[in-house]
């Protein structure tokens, strides 16, 4: 977790206290967001280890053009401490017992009853840092490998996260805003990392107009994306962060995103996700690619599923499928990261002058070595 010091904490907090009558009623939604989770969970197989195929039945109302409609807040912190890759703790099950489920939601309670003192005390602040809800009962968002784990970097992964900098690499050094990943920067989460949940600021808006799905994210980034004909592949060379997001409609329920031409530089999958690999380190070659499949199985729920390829980094490509809940009442607050981030500066002076202190405690640990003896003069050379 970054320190209660980050930029965005100040952020967080001041939007927090400037809005907490607003912010207290945006947690009367939650149990309508759990009932929800819980109704599109409903159908958990008898056999737990079973990950059954997403349904097709359901026929959404059309926008005014003749589009499926999606338009609408999805938030995912009800997702957000579900992690990417199983723990051993559930062996190959997909899904939570009756009991693991109560344990959980036991936890999400004492979270609720410390949101609950602080926006009656207006002392909102660590309670409120880590927000997320109960509601979903599966083990992992990996659905394969059906292993539920990550499949192993190539050999060129390995080499390309080792040369990889970010503050979460413990006892980096820092010279240059180079020693930092683009998340540090305020830049960019990264692709696909940007789609999954964080900690805070889980907020997910879609609109749509003729020929275009907007996705708007609560926490840095906004993907615009072209449909059918409108959307076109970029040549290579041209990237961004995000990617280049090509969108086609399916079933009359289903939305497909393809993407590529992401931009190398920050982790496809970020640290601060639950059950990702530790410092944000993993790389992103020319070759990534993405298929996103929205498939809205009912008026409040769109499954999302993410298969990630890049055969450069990875030894085989790895799919996610998680749920989205509406909730129409829950409201964004400016991500302000980029306003005031003095971390890459504070992290570099104080590292060149922890680096300082050192080299001076070494020298003064030294022993000085004896004063060389002063050179003998050569003997003047005999007459003959």
């Amino acid at each position: 977790m970054r320190p209660i010091t980050r930029p965005l904490a100040t952020a967080v907090l001041l939007a927090t206290t400037l809005f907490a009558a607003p912010m207290a009623a945006a947690q009367a939604p939650a149990q309508a967001q759990a009932s929800a989770k819980a109704k599109a969970e409903a159908a958990v197989p008898a056999d737990l280890t079973v990950m059954p195929p997403v349904s097709s039945s359901y026929r959404p109302k059309q926008t005014s053009w003749g589009d499926p409609d999606f338009r609408g807040t999805w938030p995912i912190n009800d997702i957000a401490e579900l992690p990417v890759q199983r723990p051993a703790q559930y062996g190959n099950r997909q899904w939570q017992t009756d009991e693991e489920v109560a344990q959980a939601a036991a936890r999400t309670q004492s979270l609720q009853t410390a949101y609950a003192k602080e926006e009656k005390e207006e002392t909102i602040g660590r309670g409120h840092w880590i927000e997320y809800l109960a509601g979903s009962r599966r083990t992992g968002m990996l659905i394969d490998p059906p292993s539920g784990q990550l499949p192993g970097l190539t050999e060129e992964g390995k080499w390309r996260a080792s040369h990889m900098r970010s503050s979460w690499v413990a006892g980096q050094t820092y010279d240059w805003l180079d020693d930092f990943d683009s998340w540090d920067r305020c830049i960019s989460r990264g692709f696909p990392a940007s789609m999954l949940p964080f900690r805070y600021n889980n907020g997910i808006r879609i609109f749509q107009a003729p020929g275009y799905v907007v996705v708007q994210l609560e926490m840095l980034g906004t993907r615009i994306i072209p449909l059918g004909d409108k959307g076109q592949k970029w040549p290579d060379g041209v990237q961004a962060w995000m990617g280049n997001s090509r969108g086609h409609w399916e079933n009359g329920n289903t939305l497909v995103i393809e993407t590529s031409n992401i931009q190398p530089g920050a982790s496809p999958l970020n640290m601060a996700t639950r059950g990702v690999p530790p410092n944000n380190v993993l790389p992103t070659s020319e070759q990534a690619t993405t298929v996103e499949r929205l498939h809205l199985v009912g008026p409040d729920t769109i499954t999302y599923e993410l298969t990630y390829s890049d055969p450069v980094v990875w030894q085989a490509p790895f799919t996610l499928r998680v749920d989205w809940t509406r909730d129409e009442k829950y409201e964004f607050f400016e991500y302000a990261c980029h306003e005031g981030d003095v971390q890459p500066r504070n992290y570099i002076s104080s590292n060149r002058a922890l680096r300082a202190q050192q080299t001076a405690e070494m020298k003064a640990k030294l022993t000085p070595l004896p004063a060389a003896a002063a050179p003998v003069p050569p003997a003047p050379a005999r007459k003959r």
